[in-house]
């Protein structure tokens, strides 16, 4: 059963951080790659964040220079370090493959505000 799990999530204050992680089940992690999306409320879900099985990573340009994106081959695990975080990065953090092809999990609810 493909199962992704994302955790992590919190209440922060703007200019300050968050580890996101996300948990992969039921398919083989390595050969895939991942990605971090997020949906904000009343917007579309949004690519955040990419990285290949080799560890390339590709951003949008809202994050780049503030997040970072990370796996651990070994834990089928996914993680997203995220900085200097903005109001606008307030939303539900989602994990999938790039082409979004597995069940999508509940996300993980990340709120920047003062």
């Amino acid at each position: 059963q493909v199962q992704l799990v994302e955790s992590g999530g919190g209440l922060v204050q703007p200019g300050g951080s968050l580890g996101l992680s996300c948990r992969a089940s039921g398919f083989t992690f390595t050969a895939v790659i991942m990605s971090w999306y997020r949906q904000a409320p009343g917007k579309e879900r949004e690519l955040v964040a990419t990285i290949s099985y080799s560890g390339a990573t590709v951003y949008a340009d809202s994050v780049k220079g503030r997040f970072t994106i990370s796996r651990d081959d070994a834990k089928n695990t996914l993680y997203l370090q995220m900085n200097s975080l903005k109001p606008e990065d307030t939303a539900v953090y989602y994990c999938n493959t790039r082409s979004g092809s597995r069940p999508w999990g509940q996300g993980t609810q990340v709120t920047v505000s003062s």
